[in-house]
């Protein structure tokens, strides 16, 4: 609800601070009082367009602050959200624009700077202007689907369910798709390469081995020659053993001859010993050390292979054996993507079915809902003088959506025998404003903004039909805020709240100012406006009358 409009220096207002209530309130005044230009200002706070002539002649700048009470549920405080704008949920929301004579404005919402568009988009949500040439809430046919489901209390979880399972399959297919594009790009490259690698067999730790074994076999290359040496050395006729153990002989047979000799002996044996011990380590490093050329050719070639193959493919040569199983895993993909594919299909055709089920019974609900709306609007017509005219909602196919696959417009026909057409492109601005009203009412308050304007509903009308209209803003008002600028003392004694638009002629120029009236006032205002300039005792009469009746 709009609690207060606070303006300055906007146009012919210097100064003004208007507070508001709920329910009905009208505006006032004669033609050229100025009523135009607190839609101006409203509309400034609420994000319109920022034009420079608004600013007042010889100012700087103009502002315009609006403040609003908002229920805890408001699709505006949704709006702040994402806008990341703070807002205690106990304080008013205040919307604030600034305007420089030279063109540049500013925005800010609960005292945050935000852009134009944000304050535009939240001030849509708070408030409704119904004029001639408002292009906003119940004319937009972007909104008609909803307000249709909130009239007929239709449901539409159930399809937005199916539709997002829907989604998320067909992205699962798309994703599989791109996976099972890339791989198929892939496949020779993956047959090639497993192939090549299926017949190296790489084995963990493989290149550490060969490596350590390519060494010692270079090793003994180098030393070899010794080694076959020190052999003879100890396996010859006439090597040192051989000759150890002729002395060791020679001395057994005469060691009796003198101590020294068993002595000498016993030394001998353990030279043997140990000799032999030698001979023995050397004979098994020969064993250990021994190759081939074609060992070392061999090793030297799997080696170059495993490090040809790890540089070809980018990995250290332990992990070939990994890569060959990665590489096995995502050819076993490829021939499995066409059967994953197929049971995917199998899934997504169901839920496409189960979609259009249910698209079809929100189909059937709305159609119920539309020819339910139809009538009501129809039975609010023919009291505000629109008996000639027809309204229906027309239903038709839009794309598939959460929402359903219905498109949905509000379409009248002004006169017998004219097509139907959208609202806002076939009615007059009298008949535009009738025909909102009269949506609205069998709207009651199902879907826009809580606080709605009516800028001259009567325009054009009088007597029964004023009295008509009066009513229904009237039990409009019972569940929104109404503000209503009229010419009608019929629909001005049916308000709440009743303020009245006045220009005044000083030395300082000319002002527009707006006061609240008292209920002696508002008599006084009532009688004004049937009978013109000069108020009548019968004029006053009638409004007592008017103002008794509503």
């Amino acid at each position: 609800m709009l609690r207060q409009l606070v303006i300055r220096d906007v146009v012919l207002i210097d100064r003004l601070t208007l507070d508001f209530g709920p329910g009905l309130g009208v505006l006032t005044g004669e033609t050229g009082a100025g009523k135009s230009i607190l839609l101006d200002s409203l509309g400034l706070a609420l994000g319109s367009r920022a034009d420079s002539g608004l600013v007042r002649a010889g100012q700087e700048a103009a502002a315009v602050t609006a403040e609003f009470d908002l229920p805890a549920a408001h699709p505006a405080i949704a709006l702040l959200d994402e806008a990341g704008v703070e807002q205690d949920a106990d304080e008013p929301l205040i919307l604030r624009r600034t305007l420089k004579a030279d063109g540049g404005s500013r925005a800010f919402l609960a005292g945050a700077p935000v852009p134009a568009a944000i304050l535009r988009e939240v001030g849509a949500s708070l408030v409704e202007i119904h004029g001639q040439h408002d292009d906003r809430g119940l004319l937009n046919p972007k909104g008609h689907r909803a307000l249709l489901d909130a009239f007929g209390r239709i449901d539409t979880a159930e399809v937005a369910r199916f539709w997002a399972r829907l989604a998320e399959l067909r992205a699962e297919r798309e994703r599989l798709l791109a996976a099972k594009e890339a791989s198929d790009r892939d496949r020779d490259y993956l047959d090639h390469s497993i192939a090549e690698l299926a017949k190296l067999d790489p084995q963990a730790g493989e290149e550490q081995a060969l490596a350590d074994r390519r060494a010692a076999m270079k090793q003994f290359a180098r030393i070899g020659e010794d080694l076959e040496a020190l052999a003879e050395l100890f396996e010859g006729s006439d090597g040192g053993l051989a000759q150890l153990r002729q002395a060791a002989r020679r001395l057994e047979r005469i060691t009796e001859a003198h101590p020294l000799l068993g002595e000498a002996l016993s030394a001998l044996d353990r030279a043997l010993a140990e000799a032999g011990e030698a001979e023995d380590k050397v004979a098994e490093a020969r064993r250990t050390l021994s190759f081939s050329p074609a060992d070392l050719e061999e090793a030297e070639s799997r080696l170059f292979d495993l490090r040809g193959l790890a540089r070809k493919h980018r990995v250290e040569p332990d992990q070939l054996a990994e890569l060959l199983e990665r590489m096995q895993q995502q050819r076993r993909a490829i021939d499995s993507s066409d059967e994953k594919l197929a049971v995917l299909d199998q899934e997504l055709n169901g839920a496409k079915a189960a979609y259009r089920a249910a698209a079809e019974r929100l189909t059937a609900a709305r159609t119920s809902a539309a020819a339910r709306l139809d009538a009501a609007v129809m039975a609010e017509l023919a009291p505000l003088k629109l008996e000639a005219a027809r309204f229906r909602t027309a239903l038709g196919s839009a794309e598939p959506g959460p929402g359903g696959a219905d498109r949905v417009e509000f379409e009248v026909s002004t006169n017998p025998g004219a097509p139907f057409g959208p609202l806002i492109r076939i009615a007059s601005g009298g008949e535009l404003s009738r025909f909102i009203l009269a949506l609205k009412v069998a709207l009651a308050e199902e879907g826009g903004a809580s606080t709605m304007i009516f800028d001259e509903i009567d325009r054009g009308v009088g007597g029964a039909v004023a009295s008509a209209i009066g009513e229904r803003l009237h039990r409009l008002a019972a569940r929104s805020q109404l503000l209503v600028i009229t010419h009608s003392p019929q629909v001005a004694a049916r308000a709440r709240h009743h303020y009245r638009i006045e220009k005044s002629h000083g030395p300082d120029g000319t002002r527009t100012t707006v006061r609240l009236l008292e209920a002696h006032e508002r008599q006084e205002e009532i009688a004004r406006m049937l009978s013109g300039a000069a108020v009548t005792d019968e004029a006053r009469a009638q409004a007592a009358r008017l103002l008794e009746a509503a």
